[in-house]
């Protein structure tokens, strides 16, 4: 099976990440609705994306077929999960940055149990992991499938509006507007600014 965000070129990762917002991704007996999204094209046009430089043993997935998980890790500790786009060879992936937990909600809770509010559970990257129960052995498998441990099902119903806003956490490119959200939707991370770190004078 596909679907049309599966279809689109690389160059238009920006309208494929659009078209995800809504979407169902179930794991290990949780589902999360996507709220919140960020683009990364491909190579050499995107100094951002991790596929900027080429083909490594790390970004390959990227450069793959459509509908498949792009899983890194961060900062040693946390995951961070990416839903490839694009024809095959030419990188482009969105990343999941934040979604509502819409069934497994108890689970949910005992995976985060940090969090204060229920809007909070998915609300950033690396807890919507948490919450799936998903780490770098989910690199590289399907979500249309069934063969890998997650699936993704298109929306449940129309999502309304959408909002754009600059991406999150990156150091090159980071005023592209390509970080997308569910206008008013309270399981939207927080954003924060890149700001450059000063260089210490010798």
């Amino acid at each position: 099976m596909t679907y049309r965000w599966m279809e689109l070129p690389a160059e238009a990762v920006d309208t494929a990440a659009r078209e995800l917002l809504g979407w169902r991704l179930t794991a290990n007996g949780v589902t999360v609705r996507l709220t919140e999204v960020e683009a990364y094209s491909g190579l050499g046009t995107d100094p951002a994306s991790h596929a900027h430089r080429g083909v490594t043993n790390r970004n390959a997935v990227m450069f793959g077929p459509a509908g498949r998980l792009y899983v890194y890790q961060i900062y040693g500790m946390y995951f961070c999960a990416n839903i490839v786009c694009g024809e095959e060879g030419r990188a482009a992936a969105v990343l999941i940055r934040a979604g509502e937990v819409v069934a497994g909600l108890e689970t949910a809770r005992a995976r985060r149990p940090a969090a204060r509010r229920d809007a909070d559970l998915a609300a950033g990257p690396g807890k919507l992991m948490q919450v799936l129960d998903l780490n770098r052995a989910a690199n590289d498998t399907s979500l249309i499938d069934g063969e890998g441990p997650a699936v993704l099902a298109p929306p449940a119903a129309a999502v309304g509006a959408i909002e754009a806003g600059p991406r999150v956490g990156v150091t090159s490119a980071h005023d592209v507007p390509w970080r997308f959200w569910l206008t008013g939707d309270p399981t939207v991370s927080a954003y924060r600014r890149h700001t450059p770190k000063p260089r210490a004078r010798t």
